[in-house]
């Protein structure tokens, strides 16, 4: 199975037997450019709401479908320090941290030194919450960008800088509520995250 966000909003590549029939779908098969055909059927969906795409083979049909997509990788993460969570506000809404890789670095060198960038502080990396997929359009160029996100700790009480030149103006410690809360009101691959952290932390977070 592979989710991939287009316009903020999600897809599933799937096999018909893991199809549920309360979600809406359309055949892999019906689906030839993967923005013309599929935005207009993304009007209903929602982030609990994906539009399942039918497929015999979702890896061959992901292949297929972004083959013409330029292919960019990027790594950040949820950051739990003794004031709470990391969240960043950058175009209107909350966020997460996270860049672009650069060239001889790996997805988790790309995560530690973001974050540091974005916010001004080095994190601990601990483990891997979950990898998102989400296209836009760059010089009228279809992009799929593939996100590493980690949980890392911040053991400090170092000042928050915002990276202003990235239209981050805003940097804070959030509570749990108060991550949670941005859920729905924020991009969509954090709001995958957000849902990855929680099932996998759910035990440690809300004692389930």
């Amino acid at each position: 199975m592979y989710k991939v966000f287009i316009d903020h909003k999600p897809i599933i590549l799937l096999k018909k037997s893991k199809k549920d029939k309360n979600l809406p779908s359309v055949s892999a098969k019906k689906v030839n450019d993967i923005i013309e055909d599929i935005s207009p059927l993304l009007k209903k969906v929602t982030i609990d709401k994906p539009l399942q795409v039918i497929c015999k083979d979702p890896k061959v049909e992901f292949k297929r479908l972004f083959i013409d997509f330029k292919k960019v990788t990027a790594a950040g993460g949820l950051v739990k320090g003794d004031d709470g969570y990391l969240l960043i506000f950058r175009n209107g809404l909350w966020d997460i941290p996270k860049g672009k890789m650069e060239k001889g670095e790996d997805e988790e060198e790309t995560a530690v030194r973001e974050i540091e960038e974005e916010c001004g502080i080095k994190a601990v990396l601990e483990d891997l919450i979950v990898k998102t997929y989400h296209t836009y359009l760059f010089k009228k160029k279809k992009v799929l960008k593939v996100t590493y996100w980690y949980l890392l700790f911040y053991y400090g009480n170092k000042k928050l800088i915002p990276q202003t030149d990235e239209g981050i103006t805003d940097v804070k410690w959030a509570n749990q509520d108060e991550l949670f809360a941005i859920r729905g009101k924020t991009y969509g691959s954090v709001n995958e995250v957000l849902d990855a952290f929680k099932e996998t932390y759910s035990e440690e977070l809300f004692g389930e």
